[in-house]
């Protein structure tokens, strides 16, 4: 497959996401190198959606650093339970945060992000 990702104009946002899974499967599915694919799959979603940063932390040494990502430059650290990071990790669960001013605790990053949708991935309960 080619290493483009094609979403048509004038979708919804949930016809986007169902246009987008397919070809992100299809860019992903020969390649075993991690790194490789999830720097693919944010490139796809920052692409198709236009948001401002889309990226990973990864845990290390118990705490969450910078991973692959697209966007502005980004915290490279951030504690377990800070933040709106380290609070869906805490939680183990998605966090939605329509205005980041009112979150507290909040870690700004970027003075240009106002909202965020974090999501804990786990591998093996981790």
């Amino acid at each position: 497959m080619s290493n483009a990702v094609h979403i048509p104009s004038g979708l919804s946002r949930a016809e986007r996401y169902a246009a987008l899974l397919p070809q992100v499967t299809a860019l992903i599915d020969d390649q075993v190198d991690w790194l490789a694919n999830t720097a693919n799959i944010i490139a796809s979603i920052k692409e198709t959606f236009g948001f401002h940063w889309v990226g990973l932390y990864l845990v290390k040494d118990d705490e969450l650093v910078l991973g692959p990502f697209q966007g502005p430059p980004a915290c490279t650290r951030i504690a377990f339970g800070k933040g709106v990071c380290g609070k869906a990790w805490q939680l183990e669960r998605t966090i939605l945060v329509p205005d980041v001013e009112q979150f507290p605790g909040h870690i700004a990053c970027s003075a240009l992000s106002k909202a965020e949708i974090v999501l804990p991935i786990f591998k093996s309960g981790k």
